[in-house]
């Protein structure tokens, strides 16, 4: 049989198309890693959440915690004479520093950011102190500082809520509801939970109907009802098993479906694996795997929701876990190791 040029042609056009395509290498995603000492870490990890480095950004002291927003990252300075940072993301994987601005407290250790607002939570002095934001990203001149009433207190997370801002404070047992307007805050109202209890950081279940408070003086979660900006506990129960050493929860946060929540646990080193009721009310504690390193400070979970990094502050390493979407159970993957950190965010 012979065959036309028209007919090779087609005969080669049919045979590329059922050809294998030649499967293309995913795009890197990337973390970013907050640390005591000088410069945010940038990190590249594939699909099985595997953390390689690629540089630093320098210039950037103590960023003990960072938040994305948009095309910005921003970044505490906990120090004694506290500051916040401002870090364009011009690109993945490149940041630069645009400007840095003294918050007036000492030792900030949280941010938010709210209807062009920065807000930082001031653990040393107690107070949360709010930033306007430039169109540039950068941030402008300070609106407001506010102190938190009673004794000792230590502000240590902000937490926006629909209309309203959440600051959780270690030192008073409580957590304070603010309204922000024009950059000024004003009390609504306040959660005080047991004395001693020491509440770091809450997360909230995916409904906005309820949220869960980790207390790192007694080791305990508890379950709070929320509705216009007021918060109610409902039960507490312990972060880790009975005879545990001592232990200091540290970082919660919660599965995009709300069916578990996760949290760090400091001392006991593992992370704590909870299940949710059906509405989200109340916590069953399911698991406490090994956070593969010593004093595990922070958790978060990628976009696909299938991958959980963990920073373990003391031994100097990042763990990667996969998270089985159906049980919520955590498998450790890998380690990358880098000094002292102490916050990843994707």
């Amino acid at each position: 049989m012979t065959t036309t040029r028209r007919g090779f042609l087609g005969l080669t056009a049919a045979a590329i198309a059922a050809a294998p395509l030649k499967a293309q290498a995913a795009a890197p995603n990337y973390l970013y890693h907050g640390r005591y000492g000088d410069g945010v870490g940038i990190a590249s990890y594939d699909a099985a959440g595997k953390i390689t480095s690629t540089g630093v950004l320098k210039g950037v002291a103590d960023p003990s915690f960072i938040i994305r927003s948009g095309n910005f990252l921003y970044a505490v300075n906990e120090q004694a004479t506290g500051a916040v940072s401002a870090i364009a993301v011009d690109a993945p994987g490149k940041l630069r520093l645009i400007n840095r601005q003294p918050n007036k407290g000492s030792g900030p250790c949280h941010l938010a950011v709210a209807n062009g607002y920065l807000l930082s939570a001031n653990y040393g002095s107690g107070d949360v102190a709010v930033h306007k934001l430039r169109l540039d990203g950068g941030i402008g001149a300070q609106t407001d500082l506010v102190k938190h009433p009673g004794e000792g207190p230590h502000a240590h997370q902000i937490v926006v809520a629909g209309n309203y801002i959440l600051a959780v404070d270690l030192g008073t047992d409580s957590v304070y509801t603010y309204t922000l307007t024009s950059g000024k805050l004003a009390l609504k109202h306040q959660l005080t939970l047991t004395a001693g209890a020491g509440p770091r950081h809450l997360a909230f279940h995916p409904s906005g109907k309820f949220a869960y408070v980790a207390n790192e003086l007694n080791s305990t979660i508890t379950v709070c009802s929320y509705a216009d900006g007021k918060l109610t506990a409902l039960s507490t129960q312990s972060t880790v098993p009975a005879g545990s050493p001592t232990n200091y929860p540290g970082e919660v946060i919660v599965s995009p479906d709300g069916r578990y929540v996760y949290l760090t646990n400091r001392g006991h080193n593992s992370i704590a694996v909870f299940a949710t009721s059906a509405t989200g009310d109340a916590l069953k504690l399911q698991a406490t795997p090994s956070a593969g390193g010593v004093w595990p400070r922070h958790c978060i979970i990628d976009p696909t929701g299938g991958l959980l990094f963990v920073s373990n502050q003391n031994s100097g390493n990042i763990v990667t876990f996969a998270v089985d979407l159906a049980s919520g159970n955590l498998t450790q993957k890998s380690s990358f190791s880098t000094p002292t950190p102490v916050c990843v965010n994707v």
